[in-house]
């Protein structure tokens, strides 16, 4: 099979405040896995949407197999066979319709457009054969409603390949997939290698790079640093090329002191997902909570939060009765969420840095009358800005325009004005770099100093070993074990993470 080459070229792109893409040279070619990496902010999501035609004012220019070639528009690279499948799934997916017309939406909606019927049994019949290329066991008639989160992404590639797709771009694909459907999903890249598609692969889950990459290109502030085979560098020089430094130890040690005991929950319940769940955090404590994608860690965070339809159990802070209806209680007990989903839920968007810093305990910022005092606010935003080294333009950029660690920056950054006394995380780090995630892990660190009781839920047990004091084990909604993080290893939190006991 003959190989194509994609080349990008002097690509360069501003918005207001900030120059995204500086000068920036690309290479992917067909039949190979290319990974695309940097730091939050480094403008790989800005090349790969000019890449794809989501942005059309940059200057430069792309190549295609040797001819000069212009995109400026979605379309315009979809007839070129470059296709994108974004993290944010659901967006990209229209629920109430069909598997198999999803995947051949825009067979569909070309066929609307010329007013031409559309023959649904050639529909699911070439929608079957390419999920059964997939290999996966769907029914292109199932609603996609009903798929979970890891087959809607399947839906996604299937769409992608449907086509003409010779450059497929896979932004962060394995961050909300398991162990095992991370596997699946690599094993379909593999096949798409064979068959000559060339795979643009954005991830910060470095190990999972060397696994599947054929090649390597980082990127810094905009701006491209080294292409290099993967076989021929390591994680320790990525790092280095990525942050511009040496990495030092990612996890923050610190002198504290563990405290009486400020959380206690006794029988927590939601009637869904987790039942009987017992646990407590003292102050200045780092609890974990352990397990795999799906074990019920999100749905303990919610319930203690309030968050849930229905909570049964008890909840104590400082011996104080705090079980909460919904998150307004759950704030005025003195509790505090950053969630998994930081977009859906973490942050307001459309809202600017300032509003989303003050958001959580407005009534700080309040003059007489209950007018709010604007000045206080953004100069307390700037003071948070500059502590928490939150990377924006200035207080009133919108949060949508920032990169995901500094977004989570926002997240984390908005609760300290509350000054709460329980901290929940739920997988801080998902979506961010490792120069983001050491300064989220000292966030945390400093929280603890202060006496803060933390509840930190994640699948990531590197993290886990490196953050936590104590650990409880979640499986399949059930608590299977409680371990002193300095008695325990990966393996074990594996062993118990699997339904082990």
């Amino acid at each position: 099979m003959k190989e194509i080459v994609l080349k990008m070229k002097n690509i360069s792109i501003e918005f207001p405040g900030v120059k995204a893409l500086d000068d920036v040279h690309f290479v992917a070619k067909t039949g190979r896995t290319h990974a695309l990496i940097g730091a939050n902010g480094a403008g790989k999501s800005s090349l790969m949407k000019v890449l794809s035609g989501a942005y059309n004012h940059y200057t430069g220019e792309i190549e295609l197999d040797g001819k000069k070639i212009d995109i400026r528009k979605p379309k315009d690279a979809q007839d070129l066979g470059i296709q994108i499948v974004y993290q944010e799934v659901d967006t990209a997916l229209i629920s109430y319709l069909s598997v198999g017309e999803n995947i051949m939406l825009n067979d569909l909606v070309s066929n609307m457009g010329k007013k031409q019927f559309v023959n649904y049994q050639q529909l699911h019949k070439r929608a079957t054969e390419i999920l059964k290329n997939l290999h996966m066991n769907v029914s292109s008639r199932q609603l996609v409603s009903e798929l979970t989160l890891a087959e809607k992404q399947m839906v996604l590639i299937a769409r992608a390949i449907s086509s003409n797709c010779t450059f497929l771009i896979l932004d962060e694909p394995t961050a909300p997939l398991s162990h095992s459907e991370t596997e699946k999903l690599f094993e379909v890249v593999d096949q798409l290698k064979k068959n000559n598609v060339g795979i643009i692969f954005i991830s910060h889950r470095l190990p999972e790079l060397f696994a599947i990459c054929d090649d390597i290109t980082i990127m810094r502030n905009g701006r491209f640093i080294i292409e290099e085979k993967i076989k021929e560098t390591n994680v320790n020089r990525v790092v280095e090329h990525m942050i511009g430094k040496r990495m030092e130890d990612q996890f923050p040690t610190i002198e504290k002191e563990i405290g009486e005991t400020v959380l206690e929950v006794r029988n927590l319940t939601d009637f869904e997902k987790i039942k009987d769940i017992n646990l407590q955090v003292r102050a200045g404590e780092v609890v974990g909570v352990a397990g795999l994608v799906g074990a019920g860690k999100t749905e303990i965070c919610k319930a203690l939060f309030g968050a849930s339809k229905k909570i049964e159990g008890q909840l104590l802070i400082k011996g104080k009765n705090a079980k909460a209806n919904n998150p307004r209680k759950a704030v005025i007990n003195g509790m505090a969420l950053v969630p998994e989903e930081r977009r859906k839920e973490g942050v307001l968007v459309l809202e600017s840095v300032s509003t989303n810093l003050t958001a959580s305990y407005l009534k700080n910022f309040l003059k007489p009358f209950s007018f709010l005092d604007f000045k206080k606010e953004r100069d307390v935003s700037k003071e948070m800005v500059s502590s928490l080294g939150i990377k924006t333009p200035s207080v009133d950029t919108k949060v949508q325009n920032l990169s995901g660690g500094n977004q989570q920056k926002v997240a984390i950054g908005k609760w300290l004005t509350a000054d709460a006394e329980v901290y929940i995380f739920d997988e801080p780090t998902k979506g961010i770099d490792v120069g983001s995630k050491k300064d989220v892990f000292e966030l945390i660190t400093a929280l603890a100093k202060r006496g803060k009781a933390i509840i930190y839920a994640s699948s990531e047990l590197s993290e886990i070993m490196g953050i936590t004091d104590r650990v409880y084990v979640v499986y399949d909604g059930e608590v299977t074990k409680e371990l002193e993080t300095t008695e325990t290893n990966e393996e074990e939190l594996l062993y118990f993470s699997t339904g082990g006991r």
